[in-house]
């Protein structure tokens, strides 16, 4: 189980300041993952993952699992007042109808009227949301502005409150109102809004069970999710840098890991070593999420599903073809908690290591940018954040014709949608599943890393797999500019243009699949 986050010490003063920009190229990166403000985002992260977890609630009593809807959920005063806020900013989007009616490719330019509204709105919002705690210490530093000069007073309305610090996590974690879109760096930012809470005592303290860690997710992170959803399809917000096929989700991360936790086998207190494999009881097969029926039914209960759900809303066609990742996370046969720890790892890799994504983070006081003592502070040289793939658009190959790839290709792939080539790599992760430690005073996350092998294969759902390329092998050259001349080590492949083939049927051929690791079953999981 993760450590709880090092509050900050306020007895002696502290001075906050507005977040700023400190990552400019990818050598930063590096200092990041040694920094401070890693530390206290990943151990949050860790410690409302594990809060997750279904719990036996007495020894050889039943077990309560956490569902969207539950009953058995307790929500403090902190956690019911920040969801009262996310509901305020809900009720704005009828302030800003979108100016056009029916779909539109770009973004809706109302949701910057969306957000101005937001922004001139928000230090009354936080003055009215935020814990009392918090309020208290922009109170003390207020104190005696009354008393003092004209010029000692005008040099006190510049003084940088807790509010303000956390007011840029909160602004930046609705989508960008200049480039109309919003992605996985915009959802770390609200993280961040609710960990920097943590970490100055909004909240309540939890216990053993994680009673106030699991409201946070329940209470506070599915409501933003929700608000983040009507948000996109309210003003067709953009993807932000995404991966296309070969990205795990469009806009988000966090459902799929809170979401696989709720599936996961059952501990006794948060201070329990999380299982490694294995699911809950009454969990349904990962491979459900190619169900649209069973979808619908979970969608409610569980945040995966939830997500998977809302996939479903705003894309068409086959899910193994607009959503490759998730489909081949859909067949780990380890179970949920295998899902789990790959997702953790996966999140590092994909999130926290991009630089694309992890530049426009802020640092301030509470995650601040300078090194954390307990963590490679006296390396002049700190370790290489994960190997961070990167897509290769490619317009040298001939067209295809739009047909269902194989399941276990690597690129290049086709955008079925658009018609347009492009390739792009999986993500890499390292080959180890992430346990996370016991105390994780450390904060790591290995940064060990590979390439999944490729192979042909099938899927083991019980529905009939997409057929697969034909014309595919090792044999002349290809003008794709990843690869490599024949005797390299690296096998090429001639991909001739091929005609559409039949939709799959029940009586499609399959064969037997390998992973090209043994012991992981019969899926290409990016982790795996």
């Amino acid at each position: 189980m993760a450590a709880r986050p090092t509050a900050l010490d306020l007895s002696s003063g502290h001075t906050f300041m507005h977040p700023t920009k400190r990552i400019h190229d990818e050598q930063d990166i590096s200092h990041f993952h040694n920094s401070q403000a890693y530390s206290s985002i990943v151990t949050f992260l860790f410690q409302l993952n594990v809060a997750m977890f279904p719990q036996h609630q007495q020894p050889g009593s039943r077990i309560q699992a956490w569902e969207l809807d539950s009953s058995q959920t307790q929500f403090s005063r902190p956690v019911r007042k920040l969801s009262a806020l996310i509901t305020k900013l809900d009720a704005i989007i009828d302030e800003a109808p979108p100016d056009l009616v029916g779909p539109r490719r770009f973004g809706n330019v109302s949701f910057r009227k969306w957000y101005t509204i937001v922004e001139a709105a928000m230090p009354g919002l936080l003055a009215e949301h935020l814990p009392d705690e918090i309020l208290s210490l922009d109170r003390n530093n207020d104190t005696g502005g009354e008393k003092q000069g004209d010029d000692e007073a005008e040099e006190a309305d510049k003084i940088v409150r807790a509010r303000d610090e956390l007011s840029a996590y909160l602004l930046g974690s609705f989508g960008s109102a200049q480039r109309l879109d919003y992605g996985t760096g915009h959802e770390l930012s609200f993280l961040a809004f609710l960990g920097g809470i943590w970490r100055l005592g909004g909240f309540e303290k939890s216990n053993a069970s994680g009673i106030e860690e699991r409201g946070v997710v329940l209470g506070i992170l599915e409501p933003y999710f929700q608000l983040i959803r009507r948000l996109i399809k309210t003003y067709t917000l953009e993807p932000a840098g995404s991966h296309g096929v070969w990205g795990l989700d469009d806009h988000f991360f966090l459902p799929y890991i809170f979401g696989s936790a709720q599936f996961c086998p059952a501990i006794h207190s948060v201070g329990d070593q999380l299982p490694s494999d294995g699911s809950l009881g009454a969990a349904p097969d990962p491979s459900e999420i190619t169900r649209s029926e069973s979808v619908e039914r979970l969608r409610k209960n569980n945040m995966y599903f939830a997500a998977i759900g809302f996939i479903n809303d705003v894309k068409k066609g086959p899910f193994w073809e607009h959503s490759r990742v998730l489909y081949d996370i859909s067949g780990v046969p380890q179970g949920w908690a295998k899902i789990n720890k790959g997702m953790l790892k996966m999140y590092n890799g994909e999130v926290l290591a991009k630089f694309p994504v992890i530049q426009h983070f802020p640092f301030g006081s509470i995650f601040s940018w300078d090194l954390d003592p307990g963590n490679n502070s006296n390396n002049p040289n700190p370790p290489p954040p994960p190997s961070v793939s990167a897509s290769v658009p490619t317009t040298s190959q001939p067209p295809l014709a739009p047909q269902p790839p194989p399941r276990l290709l690597s690129p290049p792939a086709t955008n079925l949608h658009h018609g347009e080539d492009y390739t792009s790599s999986l993500p890499t992760v390292s080959a180890n599943i992430m346990n996370p430690p016991p105390t994780l005073a450390q904060g790591r996350f290995p940064v060990s890393s590979h390439s999944s092998a490729a192979a042909a294969g099938v899927h083991p759902h019980p529905h009939p797999h997409p057929p697969p390329l034909v014309g595919i092998g090792a044999g002349a050259g290809t003008k794709a500019p990843w690869a490599k001349p024949a005797g390299s080590g690296t096998s090429t492949a001639t991909i001739p243009p091929q005609p559409s083939p039949p939709p799959p049927t029940p009586a499609t051929t399959t064969t037997a699949r390998k992973t090209g690791m043994e012991g992981m079953g019969t899926t290409r999981a990016p982790w795996a």
